[in-house]
């Protein structure tokens, strides 16, 4: 009988949401065990609730919405997303330069393919958010992954970056706000990352996902805004700032000078078309949401939950001997490092799976986000402080006698 097998394509790729830590709480789960969920960022278990107006638009919508709209989108939908564009000060957008879509995952996937031969390279962060490197694999190209330094606020280290610019060098993907450390990039550090995509004419992509969460008074910068004589393609959605992760809403900017890739923009036309168009009930709220009452600031003030989320997570793990973890300041995500040589561990992905046994906690280690040292893992802080202070407390037992 003749069998079949995955494409060898998938033998590169690792997510942060599957594999056998994942799949061991899965199973775990099959078995009546409760498992805490520390390891995605999806704030709906975590009683966090989408605005009531953007429900009830979406109920309205969906009558109406039975029918394919434009490859694109629907013109309010785009009109609105180029209308925040504007505020965040993106140059040269136009309605035909966005693209709405099942989430961004969808769109960074389109945006890969649309760009990538065999051999192609692409600078990709360390850690990432691992969807970036998958794509650009599966896409046929090569991630080269530069290094975050977690001794500066876990900024992109520029003389790594320089230093792994070859003629195969395509583009730079910048992920700001950062998962999964949690970093808010200066405009300082954005400036000198567009000049060195100026000086090697790089297209610069931006996840911007997070930009609506960020804390301590601070402001985000779209990387975009500083680069009017770059292609730039931005990325953002619903997902986390409305805590909808499910409703699958995202988009993607095209703006800058779209003369020097006029070719790739009608690549990803085409990729556009071929998909038909992302889910028709799901745009109609965008304009809703960008516009109307923003929930989310409520939690990234003090007393906010997000915000006294992080402060606790924050002063919990670094009270546990043997880790250190650096604030976040935007996001729900923290990195923390464990002192491997207090704590011997040399597979981490073995250290998340011990946890998961032995406490029921689900964590992700830091190889699932392609940090290639065994000592760093991330987790969500989205529960409540009772649950983290529950969560934390594990660790710390755990960590106190755990030896690999």
């Amino acid at each position: 009988m003749r069998t079949f097998s995955k494409s060898s394509k998938l033998d590169n790729v690792l997510y942060d949401v599957r594999g056998p830590v994942v799949d061991e709480a899965a199973r775990m789960e099959e078995q009546g065990t409760h498992i805490l969920k520390l390891n995605i960022g999806n704030p709906a278990p975590f009683g966090f609730r989408t605005p009531d107006e953007v429900i009830h638009d979406f109920r309205n919508a969906a009558a109406d919405s039975q029918g394919y709209s434009n490859s694109k989108g629907i013109v309010s939908a785009r009109k609105a997303i180029m209308q925040y564009a504007q505020l965040k000060h993106i140059p040269n957008v136009s309605m035909d330069g966005i693209f709405t879509g099942n989430g961004a995952s969808e769109l960074i996937q389109l945006s890969m393919h649309a760009l990538l031969n065999s051999g192609d390279e692409i600078l990709i962060p360390s850690p990432d958010y691992p969807l970036w490197t998958a794509c650009a694999n599966l896409a046929g190209g090569k991630a080269v992954h530069y290094i975050c330094d977690e001794q500066s606020d876990w900024y992109p280290d520029l003389e790594d970056i320089k230093s792994k610019i070859t003629d195969k060098t395509k583009a730079i993907v910048i992920i700001n706000p950062n998962n999964p450390t949690g970093a808010l990039y200066s405009k300082e550090l954005l400036l000198q990352l567009v000049q060195i995509a100026r000086e090697h004419e790089l297209i610069i992509f931006s996840d911007e996902i997070y930009d609506r969460l960020v804390m301590d008074g601070q402001k985000h910068i779209s990387i975009a805004s500083l680069a009017p004589d770059l292609f730039c393609v931005t990325f953002s959605g619903l997902s986390k700032s409305h805590m909808i992760c499910g409703f699958r809403v995202g988009w993607m900017i095209l703006s800058g000078n779209k003369a020097l890739a006029a070719d790739y923009i009608e690549g990803l036309n085409m990729l556009s078309n071929m998909r038909l168009c992302s889910n028709v009930p799901g745009q109609s709220i965008i304009q809703t949401a960008l516009g109307g009452y923003q929930s989310v600031n409520e939690y990234i003030v003090p007393g906010g939950r997000i915000f006294e989320q992080r402060e606790f997570i924050y002063k919990a793990l670094n009270d546990i001997p043997g880790i250190t973890a650096v604030k976040p300041k935007a996001a729900f995500y923290i990195f923390p490092k464990i002192d491997t040589k207090k704590i011997p561990i040399i597979n981490d992905t073995q250290f998340a799976l011990d946890f998961l046994k032995s406490k029921h906690v689900l964590i992700v280690p830091g190889s699932g986000f392609n940090w290639k040292e065994p000592d760093h893992f991330r987790l969500v802080y989205l529960p409540r402080v009772d649950v983290l202070r529950e969560a934390t407390g594990k660790l710390g037992d755990f960590l106190s006698t755990y030896r690999q």
